[in-house]
């Protein structure tokens, strides 16, 4: 897996995402916007891509996508058109969020499973800023 480390040079949010299929990790993602100069570089599209090419398909019907926050309209989209069914996320982005927060973009299909380790994903986005700041 490419892009399983993060820099903590980075300027880039620290958001990261797996996707996991039959137990095994088949796509890793963490935002690279700032790095690649990209508004597509976020931690859900990286994933989908390394698991689209790990598995051979972009269909990803039988995989979970686990990511630090919740994902923002483009990636829901990106994550529904993989036909991923289960998504669980950490912090809520009352922002930006888009399965539940700020949008609503789940199908009937789709599980949703937010706030799971929560606090701890909270801080690091909140040191992060802190840090931005100084």
């Amino acid at each position: 897996m490419a892009q399983n480390q993060l820099d903590s040079n980075s300027n880039d949010v620290p958001v990261a995402c797996l996707i996991v299929c039959e137990n095994q990790i088949i796509g890793v993602g963490i935002n690279t916007r700032e790095k690649n100069k990209s508004v597509l570089g976020h931690a859900e599209i990286n994933a989908l891509h390394e698991a689209a090419k790990n598995k051979g398909s972009w269909n990803l019907h039988d995989c979970t996508i686990y990511v630090s926050l919740e994902p923002c309209a483009m990636c829901a989209g990106a994550i529904l058109q993989a036909h991923i069914r289960s998504i669980v996320f950490s912090a809520y982005d009352i922002k930006s969020g888009a399965f539940g927060s700020r949008y609503n973009l789940t199908t009937n299909e789709t599980q949703v499973i937010g706030g799971i380790c929560e606090e701890r994903a909270i801080g690091i986005l909140k040191q992060f800023f802190l840090n931005k700041r100084q």
